[in-house]
């Protein structure tokens, strides 16, 4: 499909630009949550499957950034190597026995990941021992690559695991952008394969990269102004809402 059959009218060309500019400012304010904002609020205007892709470049190239930014990725890599390669398997083999499912369902799939992402968010989980990690990072890995093999939404398990370690900001961060670049890379790769979306969506999904960017620069600004308990309190009610509007449309 080129880009030219996509046939949007230029309110949804608008809509899905301010979308990525929302998202931007979440992710900059926030440092995480690009994909759990943007998909739900994008398949309010396209297809569950059409949104996936235009997600391609921005989750991409946002993550090598903050891996890059966060540095000591070699140590991430070591440390949360069975998480990225048991996300792997599970994410390829969920995109297979889903393929041909329609757009419907992944509507409704991404609503319930997203009320999921929200439970987790009151989530305050309890400090995990060297001893627990060794058997609890693959399980979190095949959770992360079932939720990303329907939603593409697998952010919400593996922040919540990566706080029960403890880790200190800057290990966070270059840890969750390891594990989020090397998890999405063959998620998309293993949809794109299974016909999930097309080459027009991965190369729409480049110029989300303007605004999103643009959102991300803005969501830097503020985040020195804005309380991160108020922000949080209204994000959980905005998720909320788009995850009933998107059962609402669905049935």
């Amino acid at each position: 499909m080129l880009l030219a059959e996509l046939d949007w009218s230029f309110i949804v060309w608008v809509g899905v630009a301010a979308i990525f500019v929302v998202g931007g400012i979440v992710k900059g304010t926030m440092g995480v949550g690009l994909p759990t904002i943007v998909l739900p609020m994008l398949s309010l205007l396209v297809p569950g499957t059409q949104a996936m892709g235009l997600l391609v470049m921005p989750v991409l190239l946002s993550n090598f950034w903050q891996a890059i930014e966060g540095g000591n990725w070699r140590y991430s890599l070591r440390r949360f190597g069975s998480v990225v390669g048991v996300q792997l398997l599970f994410t390829v083999a969920t995109v297979k026995l889903t393929a041909g499912f329609s757009a419907v369902f992944f509507n409704v799939v991404v609503a319930i990941a997203v009320l999921s992402a929200v439970a987790l968010m009151f989530v305050r989980p309890q400090k995990v021992s060297t001893r627990q990690e060794r058997w609890m990072g693959p399980v979190v890995g095949a959770i992360a690559g079932v939720m990303g093999g329907v939603s593409t939404l697998t952010g919400p398990i593996i922040i919540t695991y990566l706080m029960a370690l403890r880790l200190k900001r800057e290990e966070f961060i270059a840890s969750i952008s390891i594990i989020y670049l090397l998890g999405s890379l063959p998620m998309y790769v293993a949809m794109l394969w299974y016909g999930r979306f097309g080459f027009s969506e991965v190369a729409l999904s480049a110029l989300a990269l303007l605004p999103m960017f643009a959102g991300l620069r803005f969501g830097k600004a503020i985040r020195q102004y804005l309380s991160e308990i108020a922000f949080r309190r209204v994000l959980i009610g905005f998720l909320v809402t788009l995850a009933l509007m998107l059962v609402v449309k669905s049935i």
